[in-house]
């Protein structure tokens, strides 16, 4: 049987079995539908409509008051903040390698496993490069109705990434009249000044209505030399008593050249100065580098959105959605670090080494930090662009259909100021042209003619034709059997340019490779709905749902997903829910085409550099993730106290066949001995990698993609929510935990479990994160508090060696968050707030990512106020 066959046969048995049920069933089910006025959803996680928010998979909704309250102007402010959130977020305050993108990450299984929908649809990946996930920025604020957050793998539903979870951002499509809103805001230290500004329209006529917004935001920088705890790098060093201290540390590349010895103990490591003579090098000649680079990031974002609907006739509407965001954003690190090797010659480059005990034609490893061209300057310039067109309507048998295509773009240019060319450097150097000992010849005129600014373009591009149906079948004894059934065809295809000179290896090397790659997919899916037991004692209603897709890709084949759901409501208060899924992630275009090109990964070793150059790509022969889901959780809503209720939610998620890198250490300790000398050479991994030893004493391998990982993590989940009025006033709270149990990451064969572990690279896994809110409303004002609490987490570098370093560990955090609003006459509303009340400083661990601390976890801003001026009419 073909690949083709296997879909076609399921696409053909879901239509026809839906199409025959609702023509037998029609007159019952119009009948039924007539007698009862009965509102009916669609929750995220199903496509078939129900009247209970509660499904079997645990969904949160987060409302636009609730986002208004917070002060956000973008939308993974309040996503981050979410307790499910986890591990490696790119946002504002990450300025090596964000390239102002922003992500959100359920699980801390990686922000490519969190699947992004705007109006339950997918939106193009966005952002720089071969976009390979959802830039979170492409999200207009003032647009949002509410966002549902589905906690549960959903791949039988909604196809590939679903596999932590699904974030579905509703629009507002039925919005009437005029809002605008105006916000600033600024720190207690005088800086990140933001301004927003955002206006949103709309109106109904006869047989449909429009809804149009604009949202405008302009976002300061804030320098790490701009507060005390990120002012320099830190480092750890023995003092004289023999304890651990603090101190300036910085990098080895220092201004004005530093000649580094590797393993030659006749000679010193030598420092330069500005007027041209060498001393030996000592920790203060280090290049504190944290001034030149942003704690927080500045950006300038417009977003555009319109959406719209019109009646063809009484049973058929036609929409659309289209959005447009550019996004103007930037970055700043240390001026550029060079390395050169060359062989000295006293006679064209002086003298000066030779009472150091350098000699003649000895090999000098060449470091150099390029203040003399300024600092590194990254900006970007990204457009995103998404439209949908479709009809939708309702059949004679009270069946709903749909059938829309979706296409996206995303195109990115970067820039990157400052650079120098080494290559041609090195060439000089050979000529006996540029004398690399001479300070001048890095200055001025002299070092002018190879500086140059890399421009890199990317984008990406996304189609989607899809057809959808759903209804209840017939009844049974306890209830309305209900189906849903689609197809799909998706094709998605990215790219990235390198520079000119970058890609042919003429500046700095090795040469970064362009990527270019697309596919396509053919998929269907069928879910039911199915009533088992209703009005028995312990009883009340008893629900089975069941949803399974195939799936047909252009790249590795065909599979397919299935996920089976209990709901079990024992009485009015009491309902038991549980679903067994799995869910798959398809390898990107970015994973399977990209081009080779270098990356700078930290390594220990004795003789090498801490440094080494990795040769990372894509590799056409990847697979997809798989993954097995299981929840379980209650639901109560006490008859006795109304208004609260209380979910708790177990998870299980086990990843494997996970597409990772072999970590960078574990190849270099299998390929490379204490002396610096190439082994097991005739193993698979060390043949793969192709370790070298480059001039200075720097590592340099392969590394790609493999389909060697494996994934597991678990938790529990808790929210506690109450509603009442007291005093004459309408209170709202919450309290939202989740408790982790485990998260462990697999790769050849090594398992680590990251639970309240806090990383380098990857940001922290607290075993428990809680957020509390309260927010009252009275006739002419409200307020909101928040308090968000991280728990204490271990060092990864140093959990099995705490006595070698000064803060092995992270103690708790809590944030404050307070705001409060007046109504005006008119429709106007003032809103102030601050954000982090009491100033919280990040809290510093020895092996810290970046600003002595990790922005992936911490609020590194400090106190932030805001003022917002509302117009409603």
């Amino acid at each position: 049987m073909s690949k083709q066959t296997a879909v076609a046969k399921a696409v053909r048995f879901s239509m026809f079995a839906i199409a025959s049920s609702a023509v037998s069933s029609g007159a019952t089910i119009a009948q039924e539908s007539a007698g009862a006025d009965v509102e009916r959803i669609e929750v995220t996680g199903s496509r078939i409509q129900r009247t209970d928010m509660e499904t079997a998979s645990p969904v949160t909704t987060i409302d636009a008051a609730s986002i208004q309250a917070t002060g956000a102007t973008s939308i993974d402010e309040v996503l981050q903040k979410m307790t499910s959130a986890g591990g490696a977020m790119t946002n504002p305050a990450v300025n090596n390698g964000s390239l102002g993108n922003a992500s959100i990450n359920l699980r801390g299984l990686g922000s490519q496993r969190t699947l992004v929908l705007v109006n339950s649809r997918r939106m193009v990946n966005s952002g720089t490069g071969a976009a390979a996930r959802v830039d979170l920025n492409t999200i207009p604020v003032s647009m949002i109705k509410r966002i549902e957050v589905l906690k549960d793998g959903a791949s039988a539903v909604y196809g590939t990434d679903a596999v932590a979870g699904v974030v579905n951002i509703i629009l507002k499509d039925d919005f009437e009249g005029l809002e605008m809103n105006l916000q600033t805001g600024v720190s207690g230290h005088g800086d990140g000044e933001e301004v927003s500004f955002d206006i949103t329209m709309g109106g109904s006529f006869d047989r449909g209505n429009v809804v149009m917004g604009i949202q405008y935001m302009d976002r300061g920088g804030v320098g790490q030399g701009d507060r005390d705890f990120s002012a320099c790098p830190y480092a750890e060093r023995t003092n004289a008593q023999g304890e651990l201290e603090l101190y300036c540390a910085g990098s080895v590349y220092s201004e004005f050249g530093h000649i580094y010895n590797g393993s030659d103990k006749n000679v010193t490591d030598l420092q330069g100065s500005a007027s041209g003579e060498w001393k030996e090098f000592e920790d203060s000649d280090r290049y504190n580098y944290a001034p030149s680079s942003f704690l927080y990031t500045p950006m300038q974002r417009l977003n555009i959105t319109a959406l719209g609907n019109y009646e063809l006739t009484d049973d058929i509407n036609l929409f659309a959605e289209a959005m447009h965001t550019k996004r103007w954003s930037s970055q700043s690190m240390a001026p550029q670090p060079i390395y050169t090797s060359f062989d000295y010659d006293v006679a064209t480059m002086g003298d000066a080494l030779v009472s150091h005990g350098y000699k003649d034609g000895d090999e000098i490893a060449y470091y150099r930090r390029m203040s003399d061209v300024g600092d590194r300057l990254f900006s970007q310039v990204v457009d995103t662009s998404r439209v949908v067109l479709g009809l939708e309507g309702y059949l004679d048998s009270g069946f709903q259909w749909d059938a829309s295509i979706n296409y996206g773009r995303n195109d990115s240019v970067e820039h990157l100021e400052n650079l120098v060319n080494m290559g041609s450097v090195n060439e000089a150097i050979e000529a006996g042209t540029f004398n690399p000992l001479q300070q001048s010849s890095w200055q001025g005129e002299s070092i002018n003619e190879f500086v140059y600014t890399e421009l890199n373009s990317g984008g990406s591009e996304m189609f989607i034709a899809s057809a959808n149906i759903a209804g209840e079948l017939y009844e049974l004894p306890a209830g309305y059997l209900g189906i849903a059934a689609g197809v799909e065809h998706r094709k998605d295809k990215a790219w990235f340019v390198p520079d000119s000179l970058t890609s042919q290896g003429l500046a700095n090397d090795p040469k970064v490779e362009p990527t270019q790659g697309e596919f396509d997919v053919n998929e269907a899916y069928v879910e039911l709905a199915v009533p088992l037991l209703a009005d028995l004692p312990g009883a009340q209603q008893v629900d089975l749902s069941a949803a399974m897709r195939f799936f047909d890709y252009s790249t590795f084949g065909s599979d397919s997903t299935w996920k089976l759901g209990l709901t079990w409501r024992v009485y009015d208060d009491l309902m038991f829910r549980g679903v067994a899924s799995t869910a798959f992630r398809a390898p990107t275009v970015n994973e399977l085409f990209s081009g080779e090109s270098p990356s700078m990964d930290m390594i220990t070793h004795p003789v090498a550099q801490e440094q080494a150059v990795t040769i990372r790509g894509g590799n056409p022969n990847l697979t997809p993730e798989e993954a097995d889901i299981m929840t379980l959780g209650m639901v109560y809503s006490p008859s006795w106290l109304d208004g609260m209720s209380l979910t708790v939610d177990y998870y299980d998620i086990e990843v494997t066949n996970a597409i990772a890198l072999v970590d960078s250490q574990y190849i270099v300790d299998q390929c490379v001995d204490a002396q610096g000398n190439l082994i097991n050479q005739g193993s698979a991994l060390c043949q793969s990698a192709a370790v070298e030893m480059l001039p200075g004493n720097r590592l340099q391998f392969n590394n790609q993609l493999q389909n060697i990982g494996a994934e597991k993590t678990a938790g529990i989940d808790v929210n506690l929510a109450y509603s009442f009025d007291a005093a004459g006033i309408d209170w709202r709270t919450s309290v939202d935990s989740t408790f982790l149990l485990k998260n462990e990451v697999t790769v050849t064969g090594d398992t680590v479990d990251y639970t309240g572990l806090i990383t380098k690279l990857s940001g922290g896994y607290a075993r428990n994160k809680t957020n509390m809110e309260v927010m009252a409303q009275g006739e002419s004002w409200s307020a909101a508090y928040n308090v968000r609490f991280i728990s204490g987490m271990d060092d990864y570098s140093f959990v099995s060696k705490p006595e070698e370093a000064l803060a092995p560990s992270t103690g708790s955090v809590f944030y404050h968050d307070v705001s409060a609003s007046y109504y005006l006459p008119k429709g106007w509303k003032v809103t102030a707030g601050v954000k982090n009340l009491f100033d919280k400083e990040p809290p510093y661990y020895t092996g810290y990512n970046d600003s002595n601390t990790d922005p992936y976890s911490f609020d590194t801003m400090g106190r932030y106020f805001y003022l917002q001026f509302n117009l409603s009419m």
